[in-house]
């Protein structure tokens, strides 16, 4: 059941799970006799999802979702999407007309990570403890007695994905009020104090169980890429949230409720090691303790321009949030289906 954000313990006061760092949630959301497969999405109250829908003032939807084509170049690791319209007699059916079939790797596009995405240790374990394998995922139902791990398929229980959503337009920022050069693949590292800052300049008051996005122009860019961006994509570098355990404690104690960005990792890119050495993927700070850690949703590659200049036309920052993602079971990843009402 979701769990008022105000009784849960800060970063530093969570009890100590064995063989993790401090900060771990973990047990923070079970009941008596059944582990939490929710996370952070726990936060999301009944009273906290109807304060989210005083936020509709003009009656504006606005889609979040990127094309799942978005990438029109070829891009390593995942395969980008095969779209085949099928005749309705192609399919043996005695009458004219169309349907269609679409493949497609869930994390080509926009997308939420589910809290199975990424694992960590030995064995290699998620949130809560659980550990996947190809074969629990690869399950035929949701229910629990048969689909155990915290994948997306779960939030369906619970209506999906709706509450107040919060857009740090960080891009819109720099060049605003900055003054500077500024590029989404120049490896800008958000700090938790810009954040502060942009939400100030913003006039946006955070609140329990928000669910932040973050800005930088990265699909902008990745839509219509020039020679230019081509070039600084030899260097792997890429704007965002600065991935830290200062972030992380932040983010918690905030009870934020999940986080979702326009770029393809939410944090910056090359993460950051905790010895000050720069990392490869394997060393990812943020998605270990909001996937591992807090059970807390990362949402990428989302398309927020048109929120961008629609809450710069009307100078507001806060919105309800609607997401329904895919409804399969094992989920590991989805499209988001997010929408922003204004």
């Amino acid at each position: 059941m979701p769990i008022d954000p105000t009784t849960v313990p800060d970063f530093d006061d969570l009890p100590p799970v064995a063989g993790q760092p401090q900060g771990f949630a973990w047990g923070v959301f079970d009941s008596a006799d059944k582990k939490d497969v929710y996370g952070t999405l726990n936060f999301l109250t009944p009273s906290i999802v109807a304060a989210a829908a005083a936020e509709v003032k003009s009656g504006v939807p606005i889609s979040l979702n990127w094309p799942l084509n978005g990438i029109k170049f070829p891009f390593p690791h995942r395969k980008p999407p095969v779209h085949t319209p099928k005749t309705l007699k192609s399919l043996g059916m005695e009458t004219d007309g169309w349907d269609d079939e679409l493949t497609f790797n869930t994390q080509f596009s926009s997308q939420w990570d589910s809290l199975v995405h990424i694992t960590h240790g030995d064995p290699l374990v998620t949130y809560n403890g659980f550990e996947p394998t190809e074969e629990k995922l690869s399950v035929s139902d949701t229910a629990e007695n048969e689909n155990t791990l915290p994948t997306i398929d779960h939030w369906h229980k619970r209506g999906g994905v709706v509450g107040r959503g919060v857009l740090i337009d960080y891009k819109r920022w720099v060049e605003e009020t900055k003054g500077e050069a500024y590029h989404p693949l120049d490896g800008h590292r958000i700090t938790v104090q810009e954040i502060e800052e942009v939400a100030k300049w913003e006039g946006v008051e955070f609140k329990y169980g928000d669910i932040l996005l973050v800005r930088t122009g990265y699909t902008d860019m990745l839509a219509a890429p020039t020679q230019e961006d081509f070039a600084k994509f030899a260097k792997t570098t890429l704007s965002g949230v600065h991935g830290s355990t200062e972030t992380a404690r932040w983010i918690w104690n905030h009870r934020i409720a999940a986080v979702a960005g326009d770029a393809h990792a939410f944090e910056a890119l090359p993460p950051v090691k905790e010895d000050g050495s720069l990392g490869d993927i394997a060393d990812l700070v943020l998605h270990r303790w909001f996937l591992n850690g807090f059970g807390l949703p990362i949402g990428e590659l989302w398309d927020l321009k048109a929120l961008g200049e629609y809450c710069k036309e009307v100078g507001r920052y806060s919105f309800l949030l609607t997401s329904a993602p895919l409804n399969h079971p094992g989920l590991v990843a989805s499209p988001p289906n997010a929408i922003a009402i204004l």
